[in-house]
């Protein structure tokens, strides 16, 4: 066996980005996606979000891919959602996410990046970081 520490930042978003991710949902689903992620042996750094979106850093292991582990945090975190009945509508996550590898040196202050999302977003609009996202890695811009 092969050791291997890919790690992946992660961000996904609210189904047409809308903002309905209140702090106490958000601090819910940081622990659900946490004990749910333990269960199936995804090894989740770091999760934190603000109204309309999530990021969270992530190391891969063997068998792991990238749409694997976004389809069961996405699909399983949205039908929690729903069953505990957080919000008076049904709630869905975009299909698409954004998803960059990082190195070794940059886990630090992602992790910090990541914790600090409230505070980051009282200075920026989640659509100007996305727009720095897209520009930063390269990736054509995407709405909706």
């Amino acid at each position: 066996m092969g050791y291997i520490k890919i790690w992946i930042h992660f961000v996904w978003v609210t189904k047409k980005r809308a903002p309905v991710l209140s702090n106490e949902i958000i601090s819910l689903l940081n622990t659900h996606i946490k004990e749910n992620t333990a269960r199936n042996k995804i090894y989740l750094d770091s999760i934190h979000g603000h109204k309309q979106h999530m990021h969270g850093l992530i190391s891969l292991n063997a068998t792991q891919s990238i749409a694997w582990v976004m389809q069961n945090i996405k699909g399983e975190s949205s039908r929690w959602i729903n069953n505990q009945k957080l919000l008076n509508n049904k709630f869905q996550w975009q299909k698409e996410y954004y998803a960059v590898s990082i190195g070794q040196s940059m886990v630090g202050p992602v992790r910090k990046y990541i914790a600090n999302q409230p505070e980051h977003h009282r200075r920026k609009s989640f659509n100007e970081e996305v727009d720095e996202f897209m520009e930063k890695y390269g990736f054509r811009l995407i709405r909706g």
